[in-house]
């Protein structure tokens, strides 16, 4: 483990900290760059490359769950042939951003912030970071900022989920966790089991029958699962035609206006969803197929997030044999695989534990007001992106139910509207604070997914009514944050 110490270089002060340099750390820095031109601002990352997710899976066949027209930028068009696209394509993309942009100037890599405290007396933030020089040595890094924006995402790097399995050491076998994967990790021939039925399971199956002997996706419960093109040829129609960006706005609008109208829809009538869902399941593999059983949730539609396959390689891949799904309980791994509760074994040379991630607030960095240290969990989430009574602080948080960029991009609008009011009235400090004694405290997320649900008592709350309620909606979230008051009276500015 790493010695850290104490340097004794100057502290650095920035208008604004970035924290995260991935997708939405990339967008953050854009948009104050264009919006905000006045703004010195650092992005503080703490790996060595940009791209947060997208560099860190690198499972075979990491691909996104929603289409790039919603998670690609709102100001960078997409351009590549697949609306599904894979990891290293939106890679490539955030770098290209980055690049193009200058942003990538900005970036301090290998700085894992720790702590931030805030002082009313000086109207600022101070950041500790740990320094990383890449040969085993660190030291702790300072830097001040008026503002500071984490663009950390919602999950812990370091590890992803694992329950406690019986009798794991018996398994003589390998066991992977896909937030880890093994460059040299060679499954050819292999018998594979992928424990999980969620977007990483789904999209492993597929991909790893194409070399595996045969792959089963062994779940405790079947999620919703919804086939849909890699390629989306009315775009790639109307790019020849109308050109990149004009084809880009239009298809994105369609496709938020639809998710939205699906989501609504599967709120309003769940059996009707439901049986449209199983319906296209069912057509894809035929009516012998146990389609009740393997593929029938105990919840709603959208009561989870939906699992999406391109051109359904799930369904392809158990039609030809390669792969195939089981539903059952584990008993405990043996040594040649895993015993059910029903008394069967699932030998395997490999198993893979796609069980899920580990959520926490701000990338797990300690904050203190004025010396006090925050507990999130008993604060209020203003406009799904700042905290009752915690200054200068903001967090780009996506959609549950939609793509995650359609919400940062309108929290990094946001953000620097509100720089830009504050400099426009002298203001050096702004924090939310709730006055209104009927507003309630409810859960912040309301799905009912097991990684959600391990973590919500951590999270900070909602509130029962506007501002601290978060409604999902894109397009309310349009007219909130985009065009909303930013002296709402519920702000306070000094």
């Amino acid at each position: 483990m790493s010695q850290v110490l104490e340097t004794t270089q100057q502290t650095e002060h920035f208008d604004v900290v970035i924290v995260g340099a991935g997708l939405s750390g990339i967008g953050a820095g854009y948009h104050l760059q264009h919006k905000c031109p006045n703004k010195r601002f650092v992005i503080l990352e703490g790996r060595d490359c940009i791209g947060g997710t997208w560099d860190l899976f690198r499972y075979p066949g990491i691909r996104s769950d929603s289409d790039m027209f919603t998670l690609g930028y709102s100001f960078k068009p997409w351009t590549a042939p697949k609306a599904i696209a894979d990891g290293p394509s939106i890679l490539k993309y955030v770098r290209e951003t980055a690049t193009e942009n200058g942003i990538d100037k900005k970036i301090r890599f290998r700085h894992r912030v720790k702590q931030a405290s805030w002082s009313t007396a000086e109207a600022r933030w101070t950041v500790e970071a740990e320094r990383s020089s890449g040969e085993g040595r660190a030291e702790t890094a300072h830097f001040t900022c008026n503002f500071l924006f984490m663009c950390s995402g919602y999950y812990r790097y370091e590890d992803g989920y694992t329950p406690e399995f019986s009798g794991r050491d018996d398994f003589k076998g390998q066991i992977v966790h896909p937030q880890k994967w093994p460059a040299a990790l060679d499954y050819t021939g292999k018998r594979v089991v992928v424990i999980g039925s969620g977007a990483t399971a789904v999209t492993l199956v597929p991909e790893m029958a194409k070399l595996a002997s045969h792959v089963t996706m062994l779940q405790r419960s079947p999620t919703y699962v919804v086939s849909r093109p890699a390629q989306d040829q009315l775009a790639i129609k109307l790019r020849k035609r109308l050109g990149d960006a004009i084809a880009y706005h239009m298809i994105r609008w369609r496709n938020v206006l639809f998710g939205m109208y699906f989501f609504q829809l599967s709120r309003r009538q769940p059996e009707r969803v439901k049986k449209l869902i199983l319906g296209g399941v069912r057509m894809a593999l035929g009516a012998d197929y146990d389609v009740m059983t393997h593929f029938n949730p105990r919840y709603n539609p959208w009561d989870q997030r939906l699992c999406l396959v391109p051109d359904g390689d799930l369904f392809k891949s158990i039609r030809e044999k390669r792969a195939s799904v089981v539903t059952s309980e584990i008993d405990r791994f043996t040594e040649k695989g895993i015993r059910l509760k029903d008394g069967s074994e699932l030998e395997a040379d490999i198993i893979v534990t796609a069980t899920g991630l580990v959520l926490q607030v701000l990338g797990g960095m300690e904050v203190s007001v004025d010396g006090r240290k925050v507990d999130f969990a008993k604060t209020l989430n203003y406009k799904g992106m700042m905290y009752s009574d915690v200054p200068n602080i903001a967090s780009a948080f996506g959609y549950t139910n939609a793509s995650w960029t359609l919400k940062c991009d309108l929290t990094c609008e946001y953000v620097c509207r509100l720089l830009n009011y504050m400099d426009r009235h002298g203001y050096k400090s702004c924090v939310p604070h709730n006055v209104d004694p009927t507003v309630q405290e409810i859960p912040a997320l309301d799905f009912t997914s097991g990684y959600v649900q391990r973590a919500v008592a951590k999270m900070p709350k909602q509130g029962s009514k506007r501002p601290w309620r978060l409604y999902q909606n894109y397009a309310l979230d349009i007219v909130s944050l985009r065009w909303g008051k930013i002296d709402d009276g519920v702000m306070k500015y000094s």
